[in-house]
């Protein structure tokens, strides 16, 4: 049960809007500047697509309370982005990429992906009609295009024609869920669905592509869940951000198949 905030109502944490009644509700900016004051001391913590919540609020920007808390913010997105391309722009001059998000939910990963690395196109899927619907809008103005297509991804991917010269980037961010402990840290088996799933499901499609994979991360990880993660890659490193919060910090596990940087 949710104690009163200073400011009187339920404190807006993970627990309200992620499994309470804040789930599938669209937040007011007020609560998306309560959620950011509660948790985490700062009105303006959810910055999307290079922009603070009053001014992505005023482009008519919206989210779920669990897309609030699921999604990548700026500054881990941009993080993200950054060491993808860094890891990326090792492959041969010249080289095109696929950018693949299987779990879109805001796109702002997939968005800051997309400015740092070169010569890339972005598709996306969508399970959730509710989440796609939002997206689709909230990405409709910004200056990457993305192609989200509401379905599994799995089923759909089968639709998009990738160039046999295109490097494949895939960014594993399926719903934590109850896969996150903050005490013990967050398990990759126990996502939905686990992540060794999908590596295992990509490799398989894309046996003649060079692939890189960014799969995120806490800064805990149960380290068995890891291990066998990174048994099934040629390459794979580690790296976790602190972005001062003090504990519940996130990182990116870049991996390769079919090539080593």
């Amino acid at each position: 049960m949710n104690v009163p905030s200073e400011g009187g109502g339920p404190i807006h944490d993970r627990a309200l809007l992620l499994h309470g009644s804040k789930r599938n509700e669209i937040l007011t900016l007020t609560e998306v500047h309560q959620y950011g004051v509660d948790s985490f001391a700062d009105p303006d913590y959810i910055r999307l697509y290079g922009m603070i919540p009053a001014e992505w609020y005023a482009h008519g920007i919206r989210l779920l309370g669990r897309t609030a808390v699921e999604c990548t913010r700026d500054p881990l997105g941009d993080r993200i982005g950054r060491d993808v391309a860094s890891v990326a722009t090792l492959l041969p001059p010249q080289t095109k990429f696929t950018v693949i998000d299987p779990f879109a939910g805001s796109c702002n990963t997939l968005y800051w992906i997309l400015r740092h690395v070169p010569r890339s196109t972005g598709i996306a899927f969508e399970l959730d009609p509710q989440v796609h619907e939002l997206t689709t809008r909230n990405i409709a103005g910004l200056d990457r295009e993305i192609a989200l297509t509401h379905g599994d991804y799995e089923s759909l991917m089968g639709g998009y024609d990738i160039p046999a010269d295109d490097a494949i980037l895939v960014f594993v961010a399926p719903p934590w869920g109850t896969a996150l402990d903050e005490t013990i840290g967050l398990d990759l088996r126990l996502t939905t669905p686990p992540i060794t799933q999908i590596i295992r499901r990509i490799k398989r499609k894309y046996l003649k592509h060079k692939v890189l994979f960014a799969t995120q991360v806490y800064e805990k990880v149960n380290p068995t869940s890891l291990a066998e993660l990174e048994r099934m890659l040629d390459w794979t490193e580690l790296r976790v951000y602190d972005l001062n919060v003090a504990g519940r910090n996130h990182g990116i596990l870049l991996g390769t198949w079919g090539w080593k940087p």
